[in-house]
């Protein structure tokens, strides 16, 4: 056991760290009476001014009165507030890195009567390691391709959009659907729009054809998508409630909608692209598959940093100080946790704490810093793209500088942004760091791979 003893300059007061083991310690601060004295009495001497007392004027309370009703809380005030102002001076001075926050431990031998006060703080200090970036084995980072299949869908959808819509009686195989999806037992009732090729069988399909507005068509949920995930779309079915979902829902037709899709021609080709930038289908393909391969990037690198975190997470080892952060989790919250609320607690957020301490320690060991001018940068471009988005293609810098200082100084979106910077560097240094298998795919192999689902 180490101890370590350190006189604050600005205090001669003692605080000592005494070192449990590795990762607990316990900080020991002593208080004299001149410590605390010169402004205990200063409060006292405000009370005796300002205190409203019957039998006395104002200002004209005794100070031993002002002691008897008040000394004993004021001092208490005043030892808490130097308490904690020289704990984190003491902290930040040492620059010890702890994990929640300094818990006090009880003394039940204190007593206010004494002069001379000492005060225990427990620590639960952060674990000494390094994170070796090839740990992260069997990492793939996945290449999407927008496929022949996607790119049919694609721009036989934009026909549609500028197709002619005209109504129906019957359903027919390229129709789309309005309807409201229901089940009393589950409290289901939701309104939805599809056409029958969104069902996974095609058995599912055929039973809606020759169907009219106000038939009902009852189906089972098991498998009744390609994703199950698509039950949260058009039954409202929570995240944790759709994988296995076995249950019948009625669908209730109420509009049967026809759409002509519009000719290849000239005309639509300008419509879509201004004229003269596009003259065939290819022409189109071609920029349907820029747009869908640069939104496609996105999120196969929010998998591959996925990916990398939980094999970071699972291969590398370092202890916690387990037992301070369960005494931490029962009094950190609004509402005191029992043991084994804390335990539950402790063991629900371990995983998180894990990766935050790897994060930092990638960080440290790579030296990821976030400078302004990264963040007013990735602020500039955000804003370039989103004003692309309305058709301001070629904002002036000074239009841009201008709702970039604006989105600067609001904190939250401060924060949101650096975090996505900080999230782009990681993705780099990953990129060039992690031995990853890149393997090309299409979109929907994609999807399988990322939900294990087909």
């Amino acid at each position: 056991m180490r101890s370590e003893i350190k006189t604050l300059n600005y205090r001669q007061m003692n605080i000592t760290r005494t070192h449990i083991d590795a990762l607990n310690a316990v900080v020991t601060i002593e208080l004299e009476k001149a410590d605390y004295e010169p402004q205990v009495e200063k409060v006292l001497k405000s009370y005796v001014k300002n205190a409203s007392i019957p039998g006395f004027r104002k200002g004209a309370v005794p100070m031993s009165l002002v002691k008897k009703q008040y000394g004993k809380a004021v001092l208490a005030e005043e030892v808490n507030k130097l308490l904690q102002e020289n704990l984190n001076n003491y902290l930040t001075e040492e620059k010890l890195d702890i994990l929640g926050n300094p818990l006090p431990k009880f003394n039940e031998n204190f007593t206010w009567e004494d002069e001379t006060y000492s005060f225990d703080f427990e620590l639960g200090l952060s674990p000494e390691f390094n994170v070796d970036l090839g740990a992260a084995k069997g990492v793939v980072r996945y290449k999407i391709t927008a496929d022949d299949k996607m790119l049919d869908e694609q721009v036989l959808r934009i026909r549609k959009q500028y197709g002619k819509m005209s109504q129906k009686e019957e359903v027919g195989a390229d129709d789309d659907l309005s309807g409201t999806f229901t089940n009393t037992e589950k409290g289901i009732e939701n309104q939805a729009r599809f056409t029958l090729d969104v069902f996974k069988d095609k058995n599912t399909a055929k039973a809606f054809i020759g169907k009219k507005v106000g038939d009902v068509v009852t189906l089972n949920t098991k498998g009744l998508f390609p994703d199950d995930h698509q039950l949260m779309e058009y039954l409202k079915v929570g995240h944790d409630d759709v994988h296995g979902l076995d249950i019948n829902v009625d669908f209730t037709i109420e509009s049967i909608t026809h759409t002509e899709p519009a000719e290849l021609d000239q005309e639509f080709f300008d419509k879509l692209f201004g004229e003269g930038n596009a003259s065939s289908v290819d022409d189109i393909k071609a920029r349907i598959k820029a747009d869908a391969e640069n939104q496609f990037e996105s999120q196969s690198n929010q998998k591959f940093l996925n990916d990398v975190t939980e094999a970071l997470v699972a291969n590398t080892t370092f202890d916690l100080p387990g037992d301070f952060l369960k005494k931490w989790l029962q009094q950190a919250g609004e509402q005191p946790l029992t043991a084994a609320q804390a335990e539950e607690e402790f063991s629900r957020s371990e995983k998180g704490l894990r990766y935050q301490l790897i994060e930092g320690r990638i960080v440290a060991q790579h030296n990821l810093q976030l400078t302004f001018d990264d963040l007013k940068s990735h602020t500039a471009a955000v804003i370039r793209r989103q004003m692309a988005q309305f058709g301001q293609m070629n904002p002036s810098d000074e239009d841009v500088d201008g709702i970039v200082a604006r989105v600067l100084s609001n904190q939250e979106e401060v924060r949101r942004l650096s975090d996505q910077v900080m999230g782009e560097k990681m993705l780099n240094l990953y990129i060039e760091k992690v031995d990853a298998k890149v393997k090309e795919v299409t979109y929907d192999q994609f999807v399988a791979a990322t939900y294990g689902e087909h």
